[in-house]
């Protein structure tokens, strides 16, 4: 029994069908299989409009074949497609794919050219989903007068009645650009308006004729041309929250793979070696099984990794996400087999890459034992939703099992750190940066801090404003990364729930390591921020302070001290007086916002004014008489993106 039951358990196990599925992906293209989404999102017809990714047709296409919430109705007997925004229906003239927008009338214009009298029902105030759409540029808002009494109009308005109100058939609607100085007498006169849009204002075709026309609107899905190009067809996968390439053969992540085509002669021959390669494989299993190779937490026998259904769990109450979604296959052929590493840390690796349409990329590779995903959820919910020259862009993600990867742009000059400390610059000189360069990259980070406390949907909190952490593009515009410790609140919210310390050693904010010196906020990033500046500054690892320790709670003594006797400060970026100013004023922000206690900080806007602002009215702060915790002597190269 004991040696019958090596084979038993393999029948009797998952390991069977798993490779009945290898056979299955193996041999269906020598046998004529054609995928069944391919089959089904072929492109149809409304009218003589062409209706393909990301529009389907609801009810006669299936949603996977579009993205979501781009489902339109085709009108049969009219010939046309109808597009639902917020509820209100808009006639679709023409779709331009290459382009990604279409032009769009509302309905209620189109139909009453269509009848006798020509009466226009009541209307709603044009609301377009931001997710999905925006408006071309150079388009001109048009506002619908109801309800106006034709006998007290001017002349001046007369040429401007489009029609009829249908609920009063003598009274008239007018139409009149947002800027036009009838619009105050229109709104006293008429029962009132609602806004419209329509294309730039065109003297030779009016405005009846331009709101008929429509007006045109960008769509913001996933692009479909390189899957397009490639023979497949576009499609959308709910379960994942992803775009995906329907292809003759399978599906693929961005686009088709080129297939061999055999001769049907050499089918059988194939599906042979097929069977013969699945079945030694299965006898090599077989021979670890016996041999006990195999660890108990096999992926085939497995559960599903508990971090990866929190994970996904996330994307799904989330999604669909703006950042593309690849696969593990995707990633090695992106990154080339990780063959250029550019650094790596506690969190895992980052590899230089390439995408399909030649952008350079920087692929951070994370470790499958960090954490419970917290980290990978902060980056993708975070950045993903972000869009700022300050804050570098999330391209793409990969959760593929217990593979998770992140995708973002390539900064060819790495982080500040290498700009900043001496003893991490090799050419020294040669990428020194000048006082106008650093006064720059404040401002710049000081924004972009800006932007995540206060514009965005929600607030972004970063918890770890460090030099290491800031990437610094060809124009040495500085781009915040690295948002593993983020937390996202609502932004009405001041204070937030923190359990434990987060962040770098050296940038801590006092409330993070002991809540007797207030509430965990935004305040908290300004105090990093704080300190940042502080080392760009000084290059503080280069300063011989009359102490003979390194620790940060020494360095801002000593620059108050200079700062307050007005000394000369030794700094070697410093040559003119305009230098010299740049210099002060950032260190004066920089000690106020290491204030000790939070609300004596300033908000990220506030700073930013005071960087833009004089020198001359920027108050001396109180001397910090406290600092976070010393700054650990290894700093590892997570942040080369």
């Amino acid at each position: 029994m004991n040696q019958k039951q090596p084979f038993f358990f393999l029948f009797s196990s998952p390991l069977i069908y798993s490779y009945i599925t290898l056979f299955y992906f193996l041999t269906r293209t020598t046998l004529c299989f054609v995928e069944p989404k391919f089959k089904a999102c072929e492109p149809r017809t409304c009218g003589n409009q062409t209706i393909r990714y990301p529009f389907y047709i609801k009810g006669i296409q299936q949603p996977f074949c579009g993205y979501p919430g781009f489902g339109i109705s085709c009108d049969t007997n009219l010939g046309l497609p109808f597009l639902n925004l917020s509820n209100t229906f808009y006639t679709i003239h023409q779709i331009f794919y290459q382009n990604q927008s279409l032009r769009v009338s509302n309905n209620v214009v189109i139909s009453s050219s269509n009848t006798n009298k020509g009466c226009l029902s009541p209307n709603k105030n044009l609301t377009i989903p931001k997710d999905m759409f925006n408006l071309a540029d150079n388009q001109t808002q048009v506002v619908l007068f109801f309800g106006c009494d034709s006998t007290k109009l001017p002349r001046t308005l007369q040429r401007n009645r489009i029609g009829c109100s249908a609920e009063n058939e003598t009274s008239s609607v007018v139409a009149l650009y947002e800027d036009d100085k009838n619009a105050s007498f229109a709104s006293k006169n008429c029962r009132g308006g609602v806004v419209n849009a329509t294309v730039e204002n065109d003297v030779k075709r009016g405005i009846e004729e331009s709101l008929r026309n429509g007006f045109l609107l960008n769509w913001m899905a996933s692009n479909c041309t390189n899957c397009y190009n490639s023979g497949g067809r576009c499609g959308f996968d709910s379960g994942i929250y992803s775009f995906r390439c329907y292809c003759t053969d399978r599906i693929h992540a961005a686009k088709c793979v080129p297939v061999m085509k055999s001769h049907s002669v050499h089918a059988v021959t194939i599906v042979v070696s097929v069977v013969g390669v699945a079945f030694a494989l299965l006898i090599v299993l077989v021979c670890c099984f016996r041999k006990k190779i195999f660890p108990p937490a096999f992926p085939l026998f497995g559960k599903d990794n508990p971090t990866h259904q929190i994970i996904e769990k996330f994307l799904k109450e989330h999604g669909p996400l703006p950042a593309a979604r690849y696969n593990y296959s995707d990633i090695k052929k992106i990154t080339n087999s990780f063959k250029n590493k550019l650094g790596q840390g506690g969190y895992g690796s980052v590899y230089k890459g390439k995408l399909h349409d030649e952008r350079m990329v920087a692929v951070k590779v994370l470790s499958e034992s960090k954490g419970d995903g917290e980290d990978f959820i902060n980056e993708v919910a975070s950045i993903s939703r972000t869009s700022h020259v300050n804050v570098v862009r999330l391209l793409g993600f990969c959760l593929d099992g217990s593979k998770k990867a992140l995708i973002y742009e390539f900064m060819p000059n790495g982080s500040l750190e290498k700009f900043i400390y001496e003893e991490k610059n090799p050419l020294k000189e040669e990428r020194q940066l000048d006082c106008k360069t650093l006064y720059d990259i404040a401002v710049g980070v000081a924004q972009g801090l800006e932007y995540l406390h206060k514009g965005c949907n929600t607030r972004i909190l970063h918890f770890d404003i460090k030099p290491h952490n800031i990437l610094i593009d060809d124009d040495f515009c500085p781009k915040i990364s690295d948002f593993g410790l983020a937390k996202i609140c609502p932004r009405k919210e001041s204070i937030v729930s923190i359990f434990g310390m987060r962040g770098t050693p050296g940038y801590i904010a006092p409330e993070l390591f002991s809540r007797n010196f207030g509430g965990v906020s935004h305040k908290s990033d300004v105090y990093s921020y704080g300190m940042m500046v502080l080392e760009m500054v000084g290059q503080k690892k280069n300063i011989k302070v009359e102490v003979d320790c390194s620790s940060e709670l020494y360095f801002p003594h000593w620059i108050y001290k200079h700062l307050e006797l007005n000394q000369d400060l030794g700094l070697k970026c410093i040559k003119n007086e305009i230098d010299e100013e740049m210099v002060r004023k950032m260190i004066v922000v920089s000690l106020w916002c290491i204030q000790t206690d939070p609300s004596h900080r300033p908000a990220m806007h506030k700073v930013v004014e005071m960087l833009e602002g004089s020198l001359q009215v920027l108050e001396i702060p109180p001397k910090p008489f406290l600092s976070s915790p010393s700054t650990s002597p290894i700093h590892l190269s997570s942040e080369i993106l």
